[in-house]
């Protein structure tokens, strides 16, 4: 949108500087010439007048008093010739041809006297060309004001844009904490102040939810858990056989159906419990070290953490930690070597990308296609972890991927703002709670 708004408000600048330049530096040049041309004239009038005069008083008109008057009229022309007719005299002319283009006046008076002269057209010319380059000059300079003004004026709007859409961004995942500056420009602080009630609302609506799902959760899971409790009751207390089948198949019944109601509840709270904000990486960064860095030093293992990235991130900071500790805690348990987690700006530098390495054998190759499918693991665990931290990843509108297998390499994509905009001005601070060696906000 920047450069949109900067190429357009330059080109208006460009078609006004044309459109009145052009004919204004047209308009000047002939002025000049038309300036020129009668100053020339007026020349040419006045030595007749002189002469005029001269032949009144019985003056005498030689060539040596008519080169006089010519010189008295020059007006500081360089190349000038002149041609003068005097009744009872010979023509007096100067056969000096001004050179490149010329420009020539002529005046006659009644006793008939006639006088022509020819000039250089250079010092007019000179005056042109000046005055051209004056309009062109200004025309250079008004497009140059009008780029700054371009660019100030982009960004005054694209810093309220992207709080905005930080602001939708937020209340699309379920957060309506979302609060930022008014901008001062009223269309985009109508939408934000709309944005806000909006968030209102869905607060409503899904603190509504989740209190059904809650509720749902003890009145669904309460009986079922007590009819669990008698058929296994049944089971046991029971001598007959049939009794005993039936209540083993009703008691397989309900843990299906107590499965069921568990996993419902659970892809609710996933759905509704997605919230991003703008986020620094090094306090997620921080809380992992404090986490894990005494497991690694007892292993004698190195743990580093780097943020070449120095860019605020749009993720939530609790499922970002949990996707780091499950790559963090494999890379402890099946890695060696020195564990790197390493961010840094990602190709269309829009994104963050977070790396999680360590020097281990890696991942086998049949295996590193379905490495963040459930259950599939190459160690002999449940592998659920990386499955849900792909999960998680997703859920902040990140992405898990795995980079390397040899050496294993896990890359975390994330969203990313511009390093100019404050997190704490997208996300307002809150309470700050004690964290141990060190305090958060949150």
């Amino acid at each position: 949108m920047r450069a949109r708004a900067v190429r357009m408000i330059v080109s208006v600048v460009a078609v006004v500087c044309v459109v009145m330049g052009l004919p204004g530096a047209f308009f000047a040049s002939v002025s000049i010439w038309a300036s020129e041309q009668r100053d020339l004239e007026v020349a040419a009038q006045r030595i007749v007048q002189s002469i005029d005069r001269r032949n009144a008083a019985g003056e005498s008109t030689d060539a040596e008093s008519v080169a006089a008057l010519v010189a008295d009229q020059n007006e500081g022309r360089d190349e000038l010739s002149y041609r003068i007719l005097v009744p009872g005299h010979n023509l007096i002319t100067d056969e000096t041809e001004p050179t490149g283009r010329t420009m020539a006046a002529f005046a006659e008076s009644p006793s008939g006297v006639s006088v022509q002269l020819t000039s250089s057209a250079s010092g007019a010319t000179a005056r042109i060309l000046w005055a051209c380059g004056m309009f062109g000059a200004g025309m250079i300079g008004s497009m140059l004001i009008g780029l700054l003004m371009a660019r100030s004026l982009s960004r005054s709007l694209s810093a309220p844009l992207i709080y905005l859409a930080a602001q939708a961004e937020q209340i699309g995942s379920g957060g309506v904490r979302a609060r930022v500056e008014e901008s001062g420009i009223e269309e985009i602080d109508l939408v934000s102040e709309e944005l806000a009630r909006t968030g209102e609302r869905m607060a409503g609506r899904l603190a509504a939810e989740r209190q059904a799902a809650a509720d749902a959760s003890h009145q669904l899971r309460t009986p079922l858990t007590a009819l669990s409790m008698r058929l296994e009751e049944i089971e046991l207390i029971s001598s007959e056989e049939e009794v005993r089948a039936e209540a083993r198949t009703c008691l397989e019944q309900v843990e299906r159906m107590t499965n069921v109601v568990s996993e419902l509840l659970d892809v609710s709270k996933r759905q509704n419990g997605g919230q991003t904000e703008a986020i620094h990486i090094l306090e997620v960064f921080n809380t992992a070290r404090e986490e894990w860095e005494d497991q690694f030093k007892a292993a004698g293992r190195p743990l580093v953490f780097l943020d070449e990235a120095e860019r605020p991130i749009l993720a939530d900071a609790g499922k970002l930690g949990q996707v780091l500790a499950t790559l963090i805690e494999n890379s402890l348990r099946y890695g060696d070597g020195m564990t790197r987690v390493w961010a840094h700006a990602g190709s269309s530098k829009r994104g963050v990308i977070i790396e999680v390495s360590d020097e281990g054998e890696g991942i086998d190759e049949a295996l590193a296609p379905d490495i963040f499918e459930k259950g599939v693991s190459g160690h002999g665990s449940t592998g659920i972890g990386l499955a849900l931290a792909h999960d998680l990843a997703q859920a902040m509108g990140g992405r898990l991927e795995l980079k390397s297998n040899i050496p294993p390499v896990f890359t975390i994509s994330v969203a990313a703002i511009p390093a100019s905009l404050d997190p704490d001005r997208v996300m307002p601070e809150g309470p700050l709670i004690s964290m141990g060696r060190r305090s958060r906000r949150f």
